[in-house]
């Protein structure tokens, strides 16, 4: 049909009228084509009807009834139910039935950890967390009116509340949803405690319904006196002052148990804004405040009107004259960075040292500390102000450090830690490589000047015994000697690393980007016996206390027991039955003892031939000094004097904190047997006074022979001279006999200057008797 085929194409507009059977027909206009088309949409519709009902003949959908306005309403009001009602009902007692309050005393609250001297009752110093100055007292030590105070301050009904405050909720709920800077206000005592152990400080409704949620599960499980305790144990009162102990002497200078009224009422008059509240800044605020706490404890009735009116606002002391601990200033303050960062080797987290009060015993032992002290305050007193010092002593039968000084500033740059060249000390350990390879300390030694890459090795002024012992030349200190014997040794610079290696010398230490005792990840040169490579004082202290324990290393530590506030033991290192928590790494046979005992052997005479520094009332030491060469110049730049005796191995190193020349304050050169020995001296004097004198198991050195005849057989050792017509006359100064007297200027050795013709191995250098 022809109406048939109009379904399908778009009328035109301007199209002519056309004929059909029933007759001529006008053109469609736009009213009858929308009719047209909503007709067959119907009908397209009802087809569509039908086909589903001829699939699922036996379900019936009726058409849903469309929902009155009542209906709707009753819909979006059960919806604001559920969301404002159920849904926080349910936060609530799902919030209320998992949170875990601890007892009263589990609460981890930081504060100070004590770092005992080895006595375990002499305070070295502390470890005071970023909000730990707090000393925990019980409320009984606080006066009744200073209680009354806090309360009229922040919560005047404390003892009837159930811990929270609903109005405060909803007024903070209110104020974050405005936005107004003041939202989070209106926190009960219980709230502020709760916010402050367990919650942090975000201005958030969430955090504030824990808070509500949580103070109100602890008011049920605490007592009121126990959240009050809690309470002023905690909060901060400004001038650094956690808990009301460290408050009342940051603003009176006096013990809790002393407070006035008008005192305590300060105090609670700072807890709501210390900072806006600072009595040197603030004073006029300060006191409108205090006035409203007398006020709040006349209206609570527990002051007098009479009373109230007769109170005086107190004086309260300038912060410039609070108290301050200056152990954390001085060296203490480097001991107790050693603690710390031994605790954490030993799996304690900050958390654990923060919170725990923890009690902490050190190795450190009070007469040998002092005397450290003592001696380089006392030797540098008038030395020049660029002086630096780094004393260790270790004890050689456990590695526990008894002494430990890296200078004066206890925040600042540790000495004791800072990579030095260690001079001649390091001969020490070229003589043992020797012994290891079957080289007796007995051996002559050739003393005369040697050349290796294009440089001319000599000794300080020339010195030479032309041909002498290697214990001789160790005492002599002879640079071309140990330069000799490491050059003809079986891979002489690696058997040097290997035993300093051995001894306690660490192969990796901070402040080194490669492996220590090379060049730079490369094998060591032949220099490496002279001391040219960096070490640390507390490794040369180490690796000495090896020799003089027989070739047994011990790993040095600090802390010998950890204890928390409340007694538990988390870390001993006492007697093997008794121990609790990681210990140092166990003894380590790693020289044999013949070969230690041989390297005593040879130290034995050097600390009475450095200068004259001998121990007190004759107590045995093997020692060796050294120094450092300043670059290409003639000057010298470190000065090391390290020895032991079987109880106690001490490491002295004196220099500067930048590059220059190493002068006393008379201008003279400073060497390894002046200062340093100085220093060394003192220290072990004052440490060992009143003990047993000990001996060495050795024997003593045999008298110095003359070089053998010689023969026809070539001695790398000693290579044949083809001018000399005679031995050389050497002259070996005995030992000062004059009494050690180490603040007189004299006692120093005066300076030296070289002829043209010496050169020192640049960066290294050597001294003979010095």
């Amino acid at each position: 049909m022809v109406l048939a085929s109009e379904r399908g194409r778009k009328p035109d507009r301007d199209e002519p009228g056309y004929s059909s059977i029933a007759g001529f027909t006008d053109p469609i206009d736009p009213l009858h084509r929308e009719a047209m088309r909503k007709g067959a949409a119907r009908r397209a519709q009802a087809r569509r009807l039908a086909a589903e009902d001829e699939q699922e003949p036996l379900h019936d959908h009726p058409r849903r009834p469309r929902r009155t306005r009542m209906q709707r309403f009753r819909r979006l009001v059960l919806a604001l139910f559920i969301v404002f009602f159920c849904v926080p009902a349910l936060l609530f007692f799902a919030v209320y039935w998992s949170a875990d309050i601890p007892e009263p005393g589990e609460v981890a609250v930081e504060q100070p950890a004590i770092i005992y001297a080895s006595d375990g009752t002499s305070v070295l110093t502390k470890i005071i967390p970023p909000q730990g100055n707090r000393v925990p007292i019980p409320l009984s030590d606080v006066p009744i009116p200073v209680r009354d105070a806090v309360l009229a301050a922040e919560d005047r009904n404390f003892y009837t509340n159930p811990g929270y405050s609903t109005s405060g909720f909803l007024r903070a709920a209110r104020d974050n949803v405005l936005g107004h800077d003041n939202a989070g206000g209106g926190s009960t005592i219980t709230q502020q405690y709760v916010k402050n152990a367990f919650l942090s400080s975000e201005r958030t409704i969430t955090r504030k319904m824990r808070e509500l949620i949580i103070a109100a599960k602890m008011s049920r499980q605490w007592s009121k006196d126990e959240i009050l305790s809690a309470y002023l144990n905690t909060i901060y009162y400004g001038r650094g002052a956690y808990g009301i102990a460290s408050a009342a002497t940051a603003y009176f200078g006096k013990p809790v148990p002393e407070l006035s009224l008008a005192e305590g009422a300060v105090l609670a008059s700072l807890i709501r804004s210390p900072s806006i509240l600072d009595p040197e800044t603030h004073g006029d605020q300060l006191r409108t405040r205090w006035e409203y706490v007398l006020n709040g404890m006349v209206e609570m009735g527990v002051l007098a009107p009479g009373d109230r009116d007769a109170t005086i606002f107190p004086a309260i002391i300038p912060a410039s004259d609070v108290p301050t601990d200056t152990t954390q200033l001085g060296p203490e303050g480097l001991v107790r960075a050693q603690v710390l960062a031994e605790l954490r080797a030993a799996g304690f987290t900050d958390t654990d040292i923060n919170t725990g009060g923890l009690q902490i015993t050190t190795t450190i032992d009070l007469a040998a500390q002092n005397g450290a002290q003592a001696a380089v305050r006392g030797s540098t007193a008038w030395q020049p102000a660029e002086l630096r010092s780094a004393v260790v002593s270790i004890d050689p039968r456990s590695g526990a450090v008894r002494a430990y000084y890296g200078g004066e500033d206890g925040l600042g740059f540790d000495f004791a830690q800072a990579p030095l060249q260690a001079g001649s000390s390091f001969k020490v350990f070229a003589l043992i490589a020797a012994v290891r390879q079957g080289i007796p300390i007995t051996r002559n030694l050739d003393s005369s000047p040697i050349k290796d890459r294009n440089t001319t090795i000599t000794n300080v002024g020339n010195e030479s015994c032309g041909q002498c012992s290697m214990a001789e030349a160790l005492k002599r200190s002879l640079n071309t000697s140990f330069y000799r014997l490491t050059m003809t040794m079986g891979d002489g610079p690696n058997a040097i690393a290997s035993a300093a290696h051995d001894a306690g010398i660490p192969e990796y230490i901070p402040g080194l980007d490669y492996e220590t005792l090379t060049e730079a990840g490369a094998p060591p040169l032949n220099g490496i016996v002279l001391g040219q490579y960096e070490v640390r004082a507390i490794d040369m202290a180490s690796a000495y206390a090896t020799i003089a324990a027989d070739g047994v290393y011990h790993q040095p530590y600090f802390v010998q027991k950890v204890t928390t506030s409340y007694g538990e033991v988390l870390l001993d290192r006492g007697i093997p039955e008794e121990r609790v928590g990681r210990q140092p790494d166990g003894p380590d046979q790693r020289i044999t003892s013949g070969v230690a005992r041989a390297a005593t052997q040879a130290m034995l005479p050097i600390a009475a031939y450095s200068n004259g520094h001998a121990l007190a009332d004759g107590r045995p030491s093997a020692a060796k000094t050294g120094t450092t060469q300043l670059g290409d110049t003639k000057f010298n730049k470190d000065a090391w004097m390290i020895g032991f005796t079987p109880s106690l191995s001490t490491a002295v190193w004196v220099g500067t904190e930048n590059p220059q020349p190493l002068k006393n304050g008379r201008g003279a050169d400073i060497y390894g047997s002046g200062l340093p020995s100085d220093i060394w001296k003192q220290t072990m004097d004052a440490a060992l006074a009143g003990t047993p004198i000990e001996q060495f198991d050795v024997a003593p050195l045999p008298e110095p022979t003359p070089p053998p005849a010689p023969s026809r057989g070539f001695d790398i050792f000693n290579p044949p001279t083809t001018r000399r017509t005679q031995p050389p006359m050497i002259i070996i100064p005995p030992p000062p006999t004059m009494p050690f007297a180490p603040s007189q200027p004299d006692e120093s050795p005066p300076p030296t200057e070289p002829s043209q013709q010496e050169e020192w191995f640049p960066g290294i250098g050597g001294n003979g008797g010095r």
